[in-house]
């Protein structure tokens, strides 16, 4: 059981009793029909899933605790930012400019889309992932995608990741051009 001091630091750190208190409320609120401000499915699936952090995003206006979300949260945003701009650029390249990031990017210019994460091995990115799109609307154009990549992903994006921090503060306000896609996506392979 976590100490007192813990979790009064975290409001979001439920212990085993808040939880089932929590979910019994729920479940009457969603039985009775209840219309509140309150998303009693959207409590629950986040408590299940133990991804509380993710009350705090819908329910911002709340003044729970400042502490930060973990660190597969923010990772998980990074690496959906960065394909968000990837694949919203390379949409607006023209046909030779594919053609030149699937001859320089190899093997990685082909198919310029967001794969996921390995479910295996990184099934709390991907599960953060899911929270974000499908239950937070965040980037809603990874939205009905498999995220399951079947393959580990996370080193390789967050080197793409450091790669692009690099050329984000330069896009003001336009697409990522060929020559940024190909230096992002090379930065997939091993140094």
């Amino acid at each position: 059981m976590p100490s007192r001091q813990k979790r009064e630091s975290n409001v979001m750190d439920l212990s085993d009793g808040e939880r089932l208190i929590i979910l019994m409320l729920a479940d009457v609120s969603k039985t009775l029909k209840l219309k509140g401000e309150m998303d009693p499915e959207f409590i629950a699936n986040m408590i299940f899933n133990d991804t509380l952090w993710a009350i705090r995003w819908k329910y911002h206006g709340i003044p729970f605790s400042t502490d930060d979300d973990p660190p597969e949260v923010s990772q998980t945003c990074d690496i959906l930012d960065l394909w968000m701009f990837l694949e919203d650029g390379y949409k607006q390249l023209s046909k030779a400019d594919k053609e030149r990031i699937k001859s320089e990017a190899a093997p990685f210019g082909e198919n310029v889309v967001f794969r996921g994460f390995d479910g295996n091995h990184e099934a709390k990115m991907l599960s953060v992932a899911r929270v974000l799109i499908d239950d937070l609307g965040r980037w809603p154009q990874f939205r009905g995608r498999e995220l399951n990549a079947h393959a580990r992903t996370v080193d390789r994006y967050l080197r793409m990741c450091r790669a692009f921090e690099s050329i984000r503060p330069r896009l003001d306000m336009r697409s990522l051009n060929a020559d940024e896609i190909i230096t992002i996506l090379r930065a997939q392979k091993h140094a």
